[in-house]
């Protein structure tokens, strides 16, 4: 048995917090979810949204290599978003065989309505919560993300 499956030998409590943790990542994606289906946006769209609205008009192609997906679908993500409004397909202005995708006045409506959701929701939820113990909650997920990651890493090359 190799040494991360060997962390939790005689913590009877790990098993606990780990069910926490899941419960913890259910309900932030629960959150998530609906925030977006409210905006008429789905986890994916959101990001490619998202991504625009971070990076200014960007290729499908850079798109897809920062999100991880195939040029099928990106271009599927983005035409559902340009038929809803949120973005459009403009001429590349250096490369005529590019398009860059770039938000439209509702997409970056949405952004910021997004952004200032999110900046009062964050300031609710650590409202309260020392600098330290925000700097304490950060590490400590950087290491189980981290964890998560090798354990990830391991079972997909089994």
């Amino acid at each position: 048995m190799n040494g991360i499956h060997n962390l939790s030998a005689g913590c009877p409590e790990f098993p606990a917090v780990l069910e926490r943790v899941f419960g913890f990542a259910a309900s932030v994606q629960q959150y998530m979810e609906a925030g977006l289906a409210a905006h008429g946006l789905s986890r994916a769209r959101a990001t490619v949204v998202w991504l625009v609205h971070r990076g200014g008009p960007q290729t499908q192609r850079a798109l897809a290599k920062a999100i991880g997906v195939t040029a099928r679908n990106i271009t599927a993500l983005v035409d559902g978003l340009e038929e809803s409004g949120f973005v459009r397909r403009t001429a590349h202005p250096d490369d005529r065989r590019a398009l860059l995708v770039q938000l439209t006045d509702q997409g970056k409506a949405v952004t910021a309505g997004l952004a200032a959701e999110y900046e009062r929701h964050s300031a609710y939820l650590f409202a309260g919560l020392s600098e330290e113990q925000v700097r304490q909650f950060v590490a400590t997920m950087d290491t189980v993300m981290g964890r998560l990651a090798q354990v990830a890493t391991a079972t997909a090359d089994r």
